[in-house]
């Protein structure tokens, strides 16, 4: 096709075999194929020079762009596009000067191999350093997984995370270097995995299956407190609910939470949505790295986390859709530093317990508008052999959106 000259083709385990007639004249024709080390020996002998790719994955496309005009082909594995290098050679290589054939995903081998419909499961691309954690959050009763590993422990790290969020009994079927001669199916429960010799091109199906202790995460916000390991600096179950309501995250967005003792709102904030991002800016050390360890536990490993004191912490950050001031922060200078801060349209959420924080935000309403809420929750608990209702701290709630054209 004239113009262009990068070919971006789909290779399987099965090799030269595998790939159509038109794909191997554009292999034979190229000039230069880049791929991995796997994606070079199963293309064979070629007349055009081989590399490697290059670390990071980026720097790739300069090599790329300065063959512009003369014929390249990139080898990558099954669909250049799901979980694969394409997107990112797009975004450096316009699409009218690229050729992409792709081949059968993984996931489409996978889901071949146990008559799973593809679209009834939830794909998970865990071939990224710390991305393990992710499969927590999809974990529910009767639901299958397909996830694409990183190495050879990545199946062992899913056992022993299914295990103790108590989804032992659920099956694992570990594939191995599927399409080619050396594929190999093996299946296990989770707490009885042993497999040893794992091959690290593997994709792991995982069929749900919860016991009588399993935490699910729900699909609302409001996780139980006992989700969260905690010191008792932490927004409660109801009024964290609410809080999350008010903040209305969005696919996309990034949200300062302010004062992040547990790490409870922003780590809701990314259960919202997988592309969401939250930065928790706290001053203790000790509570930052719990709320790190509960961001990992409950399938957000990457929450970002600023150890210091708003509003000193916050200059460097990046641009927050969304805030929120938790309860022991919310002071004057606080709150107008992120108001400063905020993106036009973006919303901010502040709670106060204290008289004083509550001035503060009452400051805020007077000056920036928004709307002001009380929030008061009993619960019930045991007083000798009967029952009463025991309060909580009532909690003041500022809510408000910046004007769009506000700087």
């Amino acid at each position: 096709m004239s113009g262009r000259w990068l070919s971006i083709i789909g290779i399987g385990e099965d090799g030269r075999s595998g790939l159509s007639a038109a794909a191997l004249r554009l292999v034979d024709g190229a000039d230069l194929i880049i791929g991995g080390r796997r994606h070079l020996d199963l293309i064979g002998d070629t007349r055009g020079e081989k590399a490697e790719w290059e670390k990071p994955l980026e720097a790739t496309a300069t090599t790329i762009l300065a063959r512009r005009g003369s014929p390249v082909v990139v080898l990558v594995s099954g669909d250049p596009f799901w979980f694969g290098a394409g997107a990112t050679l797009a975004r450096s290589i316009p699409l009218d000067e690229m050729l992409v054939v792709p081949s059968p995903s993984s996931f489409s081998i996978a889901a071949a191999r146990l008559g799973w419909p593809l679209q009834e499961v939830t794909t998970l691309g865990l071939n990224m350093p710390g991305y393990t954690p992710l499969v927590r959050r999809h974990v529910h009763h009767g639901r299958r997984i397909l996830a694409l590993a990183l190495n050879s422990t990545t199946a062992g790290e899913i056992a022993a995370l299914l295990t103790t969020a108590g989804f032992g009994h659920s099956e694992m079927i570990v594939m191995e270097a599927l399409g080619g001669s050396r594929e190999r199916i093996r299946r296990a429960t989770a707490d009885t995995f042993d497999f040893t010799s794992v091959d690290p091109l593997n994709i792991i199906g995982i069929k749900v299956v919860a016991g009588p202790d399993a935490q699910a995460i729900p699909f609302t916000s409001g996780l139980p407190d006992s989700y969260f390991e905690n010191d008792g600096q932490l927004t409660k179950r109801e009024v964290r609910s609410v809080t999350l309501s008010s903040l209305r995250p969005g696919a996309g967005e990034l949200l300062w939470d302010v004062g992040a003792g547990s790490g409870s709102i922003g780590i809701e904030w990314m259960l919202a949505h997988p592309s969401n991002r939250a930065i928790g800016i706290e001053r203790d050390e000790a509570r930052a790295a719990r709320a790190m360890r509960n961001a990992v536990a409950l399938g957000v490993p990457h929450l970002g986390i600023e150890i210091g004191a708003a509003p000193d912490a916050l200059r460097e950050l990046a641009e927050p859709d969304a805030i929120f001031i938790g309860c022991g922060t919310a002071g004057g200078a606080v709150i107008e530093a992120c108001w400063a801060a905020l993106k036009p349209g973006g919303r901010i959420v502040a709670n106060a317990v204290t008289i004083e924080s509550e001035l503060g935000l009452l400051a805020a309403y007077h000056g920036h508008g928004g709307t002001l809420t009380r929030l008061s929750v009993e619960r019930a608990e045991p007083v000798g052999s009967r029952t009463t209702w025991r309060p909580a701290l009532p909690i003041m709630q500022w809510v408000a959106q910046k004007p769009a054209g506000a700087s």
